[in-house]
This record gives structure tokens, C-alpha cells and sequence, in this order.
């Protein structure tokens, strides 16, 4: 029921672009018609964007011509792909995406720790192509009699409708007809603990009750041969902070006073390096900090050719009847979820 909503409301914003409570009701008629085509007696039915704008137009006087015309791909096992699609050049781009969550303690101890894994495909095949996906799944070693060591095992598996669920869970072969151009094939998630990717030390020093320092250590713990790129730490700062001063090792800091926030932006972060970030507020009530607590930092990067779980695609194969040549890309990416670092607070010193 949680995918059949997440796709109804995908759909919702290819039509509207941005969805919200005035774009529902501004289109309220094409809502009821893509309602009565997306759902059948309270059941999924055909739930791709790309079919139903072949005959739910945005158009509103074209609505009741369109539906007098009903595609191929509603009446076919297939509704998810048309039929005579054509391309010179067959090609398949595949992206597994990692998103690490993170939730860490002031005193550095991992209290949550889990990796949300997405593969996206951008599919540009002719015909009806038949595909087949090959992981290192740990399941699919161990019933193969293969060594599991490299192997991955995968929790919370969900699919796109295209894949055949039951070949799946005969075989662990994640076979599938698939619709044109951008979707979602499959996530995953793996509950393994996990250190962080980019360690961050903070403390802050209070100065005569009326200025502040704040000192951000971040480490890159990942190979040194992987780069971490558009890192960005969101470090909180007192709401009454003003007259603020940076100075860092690397990349540059900047104070937005309506988030309350410094952003430290590092462009490229090289595995096994370490940088250092220090900012100075003044504050004319250091005591008002303590009422309002210590919000967490925050970290968001992006490391390329990288998987945290270890992840591979050990082979695409794409099978049509008119036996074209088509071409596999992979890319591997590892991006932040949802990391948070409480703030380290030092001890506090009043100086003149």
C-alpha cells in the first residue's frame, strides 16, 4: 500500500509539477481521471506516468477525445512499455545509489546506523527487450554453492512492477521487461554498522559571557583513492549570534542567520584527510544558548565509484528477438542520509 501511494503521488506531480493543496484543486478533473485509471475497484492498475499521458492529457478539452483511444500498453501484460520503440544506439545506464544514516553521540558512539540503497535505470533499448540484472546477493551465493565472502545480504528488497516477483523468489534472478527511459528498478536496505564516513569533533568556547567560539574537526574515513565531492557541514549556532568571523583550512564558511546555521562547504574531501574550521559570534547572552539546547551538525556529501555495503553488479544481460547489440554502464555513487553529530561542548573559559 506504501509503494501504490508513493506512485500515485509520483504520477500526481509528472502532471502538476508541484504538488500541493491548490494544484489538486485547480486540476480537480484530471485527478478524478487519473484516479479512475490509476485504481480499479480499490487495486493498482496501471500506475506509469508515461503511458497515462498517452491519453490523459493536461488539456482539459481533450480529455473526453482522449479516452476514445485507449494505448496498446493498458490492454497489454505489459502496460508499462510500449510497443515499437525505436533507437539507434541500445544502451542501458545503471546507478547504484547508497544513502549512509548516521546518528552518532556526543561522545562518538554509532547509536543508529543503517544504508538505504536505490538501483536506477535510464533505459534506451528497441522492441521489448528481456532483462536480466546479477548481484553479489548473498542468498543467490549461498544457494550456488559460491564463496559469500564478497556477497551482500539484502533487506526490505523492493521492486518496480516490471521485475518477475516470482522468478525472484524462486531463484534470486531479478528478470524484467523494462518501461522506456528513467525508473526506479529495485531499493534495499542493510541494518550493519557503519562508521562515519566523514568524522566531525566539534566544541565550542564561551569568552566573558559575550563572545563565542566554535571549532569543527572533520576527518575523511574512507579509502584515500575515493573523494567525498560538494561536502557541506551545517553546523548550529546560538540565535541571537552576530558579528561573525571564519577562518578555515580548506573550502569556505558562510553564516545564514535565518537557519541559525553555518554552512562549511569543502568542494573535494580526499579520504584520510582532515580539515579544520573555526568560527567566531559575538553573543550578549551566552546563558539564553542553554534554555535553547544543542541542536545536532549536520554532514551531506557525495562519493562517486564508491558502495559502503560492498554492492556490485556482476552482469547485465539484455535479450531481444531481433538480437541487437546493446551496452551496460554502471556507476556507483555513496551519498549522506540523514547524519547528525550532537555537538561536542568544551569546557567553559571566561577571558577578558
Amino acid at each position: 500500500p506504501r509503494q501504490s501511494c508513493t506512485q500515485v503521488l509520483d504520477v500526481f506531480s509528472e502532471y502538476f509539477k508541484e504538488l500541493e493543496e491548490e494544484s489538486i484543486r485547480d486540476n480537480f478533473v484530471i485527478v478524478y481521471e487519473l484516479l479512475d485509471e490509476l485504481m480499479d475497484f480499490g487495486f493498482p492498475q496501471t500506475t506509469d506516468s508515461k503511458i497515462l499521458q498517452e491519453y490523459i492529457t493536461q488539456q482539459g478539452n481533450k480529455l473526453e477525445t482522449g479516452r476514445s483511444r485507449v494505448p496498446p500498453t493498458v490492454t497489454n501484460a505489459v502496460s508499462w512499455r510500449s510497443e515499437g520503440i525505436k533507437y539507434k544506439k541500445n544502451e542501458v545506464f545503471i546507478d547504484v545509489i547508497e544513502s549512509v544514516n548516521l546518528l552518532v553521540s556526543a561522545n562518538g558512539s554509532v547509536l543508529l546506523s543503517e544504508i538505504v540503497g536505490t538501483i536506477k535505470l535510464k533505459v534506451f533499448l528497441s522492441g521489448m527487450p528481456e532483462l536480466r540484472l546479477g548481484l553479489n546477493d548473498r542468498v543467490l551465493f549461498e544457494l550456488t554453492g559460491r564463496n559469500k565472502n564478497k556477497s551482500v545480504e539484502l533487506e526490505d528488497v523492493k521492486f518496480h512492477q516490471c521485475v518477475r516477483l516470482s522468478r525472484f523468489d524462486n531463484d534470486r534472478t531479478i528478470s524484467f521487461i523494462p518501461p522506456d527511459g528513467d525508473f526506479e528498478l529495485m531499493s534495499y536496505r542493510l541494518n550493519t554498522q557503519v562508521k562515519p564516513l566523514i568524522w566531525i569533533e566539534s566544541v565550542i568556547e564561551k569568552f566573558s559571557h559575550s563572545r563565542v567560539e566554535i571549532m569543527v574537526k572533520a576527518k575523511g574515513q574512507f579509502k584515500k583513492q575515493s573523494v567525498a565531492n560538494s561536502v557541506e557541514i551545517a553546523v548550529p549556532v546560538p540565535s541571537d549570534a552576530d558579528s561573525p568571523r571564519f577562518k578555515t583550512s580548506v573550502g569556505s564558511a558562510k553564516y545564514l542567520p535565518e537557519k541559525n546555521v553555518v554552512i562549511w562547504n569543502i568542494k573535494s574531501f580526499p579520504g584520510g584527510k582532515e580539515y579544520l574550521m573555526r568560527a567566531h559570534f559575538g553573543l550578549p547572552s551566552v546563558e539564553k544558548e542553554e534554555v535553547e539546547g544543542r541542536p545536532p551538525i549536520a554532514v551531506k556529501f557525495e562519493i562517486p565509484y564508491f558502495t559502503v555495503s560492498g554492492i556490485q553488479v556482476r552482469y547485465m544481460k539484455i535479450i531481444e528477438k531481433s538480437g541487437y547489440q546493446a551496452l551496460p554502464w554502471v556507476r556507483y555513487i555513496t551519498q549522506s542520509g540523514g547524519k547528525r553529530i550532537p555537538m561536542r561542548w568544551g569546557a567553559t573559559q571566561t577571558r577578558e
